[in-house]
């Protein structure tokens, strides 16, 4: 199990709440014809939000010398499972770091103005810059 948070291309999202579920439904299908690990895939603004985000939370599935030295530093519980698509970033945190990746998240999504979706909540909240 993991605590996950999207962040998400405004532009590109309904932004009536069952419009945006079944938008959000398509988008974890990950059905794009690309890896899903290569940010450059992304809008110009979800490149921006991933790069800030990825210093506080490193990827786990594209450099395994940060994944090793973190490990032996005791910090792996912060490495993020990341799937990059063109209009969406999902990240799946460990929850030992649920609250803080959540306040980061979310100040980082108003920051780089893209919008963020709590999917790990009941009735996650949607925010639209």
């Amino acid at each position: 199990m993991s605590y996950d948070l999207m962040a998400f291309e405004p532009s590109k999202a309904p932004r009536e709440r069952k419009a945006f579920m079944d938008w959000y439904d398509q988008k974890v299908k990950w059905s794009e014809d690309h890896n899903y690990n290569d940010p450059s895939v992304c809008s110009e603004a979800l490149q921006r939000f991933y790069s800030e985000l990825s210093e506080h939370f490193p990827n786990m599935n594209v450099d395994d010398e940060i994944f090793e030295a973190m490990e032996e530093a005791g910090t792996d519980n912060r490495l993020t499972d990341y799937s990059l698509g063109s209009a969406v970033i999902y990240a799946a945190f460990a929850y030992s770091v649920a609250e803080e990746a959540y306040t980061t998240m979310r100040e980082l999504a108003l920051k780089h103005k893209v919008g963020f979706f709590d999917v790990s909540s009941n009735d996650g909240e949607i925010i639209f810059p």
